[in-house]
């Protein structure tokens, strides 16, 4: 009987187990190993290159595109692109060059200002590393020193009169011919309270254009050419001590806004003259265009120019013209990176960017090929192309001590401190001391 109720017992059991769902209990397989996971790939480390520039609205932006597309076909490339303000800048590069620390890529002017850098080997020889045929030789010859190349140059500057169109037909003027026009022009302004010519020369350079066009006018287009290689006349010539008369005379008669010499021109101020209809002219390089259409597009329509006009019995032609070459592109011979950096400068200064330039900000270019549709960079070009001859920016042809005494004497001639005959004397000694005879 014990025997038969212990063998029911089991049998309920059983059907209790199965139908629970459970099963008798068997031993535990061997956990799983984990899979370890797969090891990352290594990040590759990119090339940093360092850039600075100058240019400001549409150059600025076109530059900063043509940086994305370059970091773009370069995906191992990062570009650091800094603009810095153009009367800043001179004195931040020399630092950094002095330094030791400078951008991998930088901007200049070619002339005396880059060659500083190229004689103290701060600078990479491009030659063979660019193809030289693709440039114009006047934006070439800047930034080439003793038959090597040190930059690229992007586009080309000449130095007119910008005026307002509605004011000069308001009052019946015409762009002078002759500076005896120009002054008429002038004293009729003044007797409207209109400014007759904005100026910003806190910086020193913008009044400077005014210096060398009087020079070209009165003694012709060697005046400058003759000082500068010791073959002839002087910066203590008769031409010099005159041009800096006739400086005072048109501060004398009111020709600029009071304070010009406290004023930055790249704040915009004496350019907000103009588009206000307080001033009726400014003297200023091609960018000027390029400002417009950043800060006052409504005024383009307004504008006009004319070129820097004659004086009567002077040596000098309407067709010569005060210019340069900017941008210039350069490597720093401490660059890290020479290979890359000189492709971005190839991208900085090719065809593509020039013509785009020329399109969008009216600039004149240094690339061969460009073809001209803005009515502006038409214009600027035909003044160039119809040049008898372009004197280079003092400053950016003289070595740079010489060149800051050019431009700290011009201030002073502006702000009536100095005597034209003080200023000349002042420009030659120094010349005798650092130009080779």
């Amino acid at each position: 009987m014990k025997k038969w109720i212990a063998m029911l017992c089991v049998c309920v059991l059983f059907v209790i187990s199965a139908c629970s769902g459970t099963t008798p209990a068997t031993p535990a397989a061997p956990a799983a190993k984990p899979t370890e996971p797969a090891p990352a790939a290594k990040a590759v480390e990119k090339k940093k290159l360092s850039f600075w520039y100058i240019d400001t609205g549409k150059r600025k932006e076109l530059i900063e595109a043509t940086v994305q597309k370059f970091m773009k076909d370069h995906p191992d490339v990062e570009v650091e692109a800094v603009q810095i303000p153009n009367d800043p800048y001179k004195t931040k590069l020399s630092v950094a060059m002095g330094g030791g620390n400078p951008p991998d890529i930088f901007h200049s002017w070619g002339g005396g200002w880059l060659k500083q850098f190229a004689s103290a080997n701060q600078v990479l020889d491009l030659t063979g590393k660019i193809n030289s045929d693709a440039f114009l030789p006047a934006g070439l010859d800047v930034a080439t020193f003793d038959k090597k190349v040190y930059g690229a140059p992007l586009a080309m500057s000449v130095v007119p009169f910008y005026y307002n169109k509605e004011i000069f037909a308001k009052y019946n003027l015409q762009p002078p011919q002759t500076y005896d026009d120009l002054l008429v022009i002038v004293d009729s302004l003044k007797k409207e309270n209109i400014v007759p010519i904005a100026l910003a020369n806190q910086t020193k350079w913008p009044a400077a254009f005014y210096l060398m066009y009087f020079a070209n006018r009165l003694g012709g287009s060697e005046i400058f050419n003759e000082a500068f290689e010791r073959k002839g006349r002087t910066f203590e010539d008769e031409t010099y001590v005159k041009a800096g008369e006739m400086i005072q005379d048109l501060v004398k008669r009111g020709a600029f806004n009071p304070g010009f010499n406290g004023i930055q021109y790249d704040t915009g101020n004496s350019r907000q003259l103009l588009y206000t209809g307080k001033a009726a002219m400014e003297m200023q390089t091609s960018s000027y265009i390029n400002n417009i259409r950043a800060e006052s597009p409504d005024f383009e329509k307004k504008v006009g120019m004319f070129p820097f006009p004659v004086i009567t019995g002077g040596k000098g032609k309407i067709t010569d013209l005060v210019g340069g070459v900017s941008p210039v592109f350069s490597v720093a011979a401490k660059s890290k990176y020479p290979a890359e950096a000189i492709e971005l400068v190839k991208a900085l200064t090719s065809k593509e960017l020039a013509q785009q330039m020329a399109d969008q900000a009216s600039t004149i270019s240094a690339v061969k090929g460009v073809t001209y549709s803005d009515p502006f960079a038409k214009e600027l070009n035909d003044m160039l192309s119809k040049a008898t001859s372009m004197q280079t920016f003092y400053d950016q042809t003289l070595p740079a001590e010489l060149a800051e005494l050019h431009k700290d004497t011009t201030q002073n001639l502006f702000g009536n401190s100095m005597t034209p005959a003080a200023a000349a004397k002042e420009m030659e000694a120094k010349a005798k001391e650092v130009l080779k005879k």
